[in-house]
Order: structure tokens, then C-alpha cells, then sequence
């Protein structure tokens, strides 16, 4: 059977491929931007949200393989951006669409793609591509034209920096202070790369919000006078950013703090607690997490390839109940555990102020089940 038609105006649909560190290729069709990309290949099992999804600034550095077979079917929308521009260098598809007659769209998807220059490849095995991950983890890739010869790009694939040891949060970090007035208490984050859902959730809270570089000191931070300290998503490996850390330390017991996904590393680095790389991670917006404080069950958003280790310094955690850690600044409670692979999703610090999720309850995109933690976050500053 001969392949479809690229979708019109779309992009070239000429040959490419995929080629991973370990020599496993997967043929397909070019679109977006021309150019070879190299990056870390991981997979996003979320069936919406692709231009979320792209936008989210912790997948700078990442190639998305998207599991669910047909992407691009509703078009994209300025409502759907989660920062200011693309962040994943290149996407893959099983099937890519470029309609736009989806009643909030303002364009194609793969039209969108190629104008803010990330490379595109559809006609892929996603299948076989993500059971080869799941199998061998998440590793160096690139998209690359057929005319590429396989020699040169894997040169180009050994040259691409690994993400264990990346520190990312330098390239995605605002250059100056930004403000966001409101009437409630008054935020103050380290901006790792925040999505532009937290900073909703944060607004509709009525939040005064100060987002800050993310090489500001603990006094230079201080000096804003934060009712609570929020510590952000972001890019990288946590244990790259020390200089963070020791931020983070001078914050702990002085005032209130909070951490969602890279920012609940950060917090857990910060009072004494290890993190490592997952195989494979969890990117997607169907991961059941259970919140030990009350015993529900929530389906989370979520997208890290780095996780805390628990009691012991072991990468899992066996039973539901909320086994405590002694830290530098006291003792920690496990708060919300994964219920795929048993590691930690979450904790509370009992003898300063502070907790933290790793997956994002504001879910741009996913399911709205954890929405309720920025109250109880705030709560954090009464």
C-alpha cells in the first residue's frame, strides 16, 4: 500500500528517520523544520494536549513520542501555549494532521510546527519505538532527512550532551523579575521553567505572584518578602542544579515552601533527600497516584525523568502507608505514592513548613482530580 499524501501545506513529507544511540531506526515522513535535530527521545502517553505538550518548557533538550496514533486532529489555539514559544526540539507521530476546523482552532498543528522551526516526523512505528524504550530507556536520538547518511548522524547523536548532569533551567529562566499583581498572599517562585497553567491556578487563587531567575540567592529572595515560596516545574537533571539547592536550603524553616515536579527534586535535594533517572520517566495525563493523607485515588498529569528516593535510599516504596524520612531540617512524610512503579509522588515536612508533588496538579493538559493541592498549598502560609 502506498503512503498517504503529506497533509497540504504541511511541510515537505519527504523521507526521514529516527535513530536512537543504540543503532534501533524507525523510517518515516519529514515536516516541520528541515534541519537534523538531535535530543533525549522519550514518550508522552497522553491521548490530548500535544501543543501543550510541546510548549511545556520541561521537555527542553527532549524529542516527544506521542503514543497515542493521531496526533494534530484539533488543530491548535494561543489558549493552548504553556509558555511563550516551543520548547521540544522535535516531535513523532505515528499520524499527523493539519486540519483546523476544531471550533477554537487557529491553525494547522503541523503548519504551527514548522513556523516555530520544531522538526516533525509521522509514518512511524510509535508502537515498536516506545516498547524499544520502555525496554532499553529513554536515550539519545534524532530526526534526520533519508538523504543524512547513518554515519553522520550517529556522530551527531554521540556529540548531543546527555540529560543526566544537564542543567537546562539556565535556558528557560525568565532574565528578570516578573510580577503579577493580586490580593492574596504573595508568591514569590524560583522560576525552573513554570508552566503557564501553575501561574492560572496560582491567579484564579488571587495570588500575588513574583517569579525570579533561577540563580537568585536565598537573600536576594528574602528581600521580596514572600509570604511562600514556590519552587517551579522545569528542565534537567536536579542533580545539576546545586546552585539552586543551596538556595533552596537558606529558604527551608525561613518561610513556607511549595514544589511542584523539578521544584519537589529541588525541595527534597535541598532537606538532605537523593534523586536519580528513571528509566524511561513518566510523561503523560493518565498516572494514578493515591494521596495517602485521604486514600483517594487521583489520575494525574505528569512529566519528569528524574525521581526522589525513598526511605533508605531505596527508588521505590513498598505498602500505602506514609512512611517518614529524617532529614536536615527534621522529619518527612510521604504524601502521595505512584501506583505504576511504587515511587514517591509526594511529601510534607512536619517540622518546618513545606510539601511537594511531583506531578502537576494544575494538569495542562489532563484531568482536574488534583486541583484542590494549591489550596492546600496555600494553606502553607496561614
Amino acid at each position: 500500500m502506498s503512503p498517504e499524501p503529506p497533509p497540504p501545506g504541511s511541510g515537505s513529507g519527504d523521507p526521514g528517520f529516527v535513530l536512537l544511540e543504540d543503532g534501533a531506526r524507525f523510517d518515516g515522513r519529514l515536516y516541520g523544520t528541515d534541519d537534523a535535530i538531535t535530543g533525549e527521545v522519550v514518550f508522552n502517553t497522553a491521548m490530548t494536549g500535544y501543543q501543550e505538550a510541546v510548549t511545556d518548557p520541561s521537555y527542553a533538550g527532549q524529542i516527544v513520542t506521542f503514543t497515542y496514533p493521531l496526533i494534530g486532529n484539533y488543530g491548535v489555539a494561543t489558549a493552548a501555549m504553556e509558555s511563550d514559544r516551543a520548547h521540544a526540539r522535535g516531535v513523532i507521530m505515528r499520524e499527523a494532521k493539519n486540519v483546523d476546523q476544531a471550533a477554537d482552532a487557529e491553525g494547522g498543528w503541523l503548519d504551527w510546527l514548522r513556523d516555530c522551526g520544531v522538526a516533525a516526523i509521522d509514518g512511524v512505528d510509535t508502537r515498536a519505538l516506545v516498547r524499544h524504550i520502555r525496554d532499553r530507556g529513554a536515550m539519545r536520538g534524532g530526526i534526520f532527512p533519508a538523504s543524512l547518511g547513518a554515519s553522520e548522524a550517529r556522530d551527531r547523536i554521540e556529540a548531543e550532551p546527555s540529560m543526566t548532569g544537564a542543567d537546562l533551567a539556565r535556558e528557560v529562566t525568565p532574565e528578570a523579575p516578573v510580577e503579577i499583581d493580586g490580593g492574596g498572599p504573595h508568591v514569590v517562585g524560583i522560576d525552573t521553567g513554570i508552566k503557564l497553567s501553575i501561574i492560572r491556578q496560582l491567579r484564579e487563587r488571587n495570588c500575588r505572584l513574583t517569579l525570579l531567575p533561577c540563580s537568585v540567592t536565598a537573600d536576594e529572595l528574602l528581600e521580596w518578602d514572600p509570604d511562600l515560596v514556590f519552587l517551579a516545574n522545569g528542565p534537567g537533571d536536579p542533580a545539576a542544579l546545586d546552585y539552586v539547592v543551596d538556595t533552596v536550603r537558606g529558604l527551608v524553616g525561613e518561610r513556607p515552601v511549595f514544589g511542584i515536579c523539578l521544584g519537589h527534586q529541588l525541595l527534597c535535594r535541598a532537606v538532605g533527600l537523593e534523586t536519580f533517572k528513571l528509566p524511561f520517566g513518566h510523561r503523560g495525563a493518565n498516572h494514578p497516584v493515591k494521596d495517602l493523607g485521604t486514600g483517594r485515588i487521583e489520575i494525574t498529569s505528569q512529566n519528569h525523568g528524574f525521581a526522589v528516593r525513598g526511605p533508605g535510599g531505596e527508588p521505590t516504596v513498598e505498602g500505602d502507608q506514609p512512611v517518614r524520612w529524617q532529614t536536615d531540617f527534621g522529619e518527612a512524610e510521604l504524601s502521595h505514592l505512584n501506583l505504576y512503579d511504587r515511587t514517591v509522588e509526594g511529601l510534607v515536612l512536619r517540622d518546618v513548613r513545606g510539601a511537594t508533588v511531583q506531578y502537576h496538579p494544575e494538569a495542562g493538559p489532563g484531568p482536574h482530580d488534583a486541583r484542590h493541592l494549591f489550596d492546600r498549598f496555600l494553606e502553607l502560609a496561614a
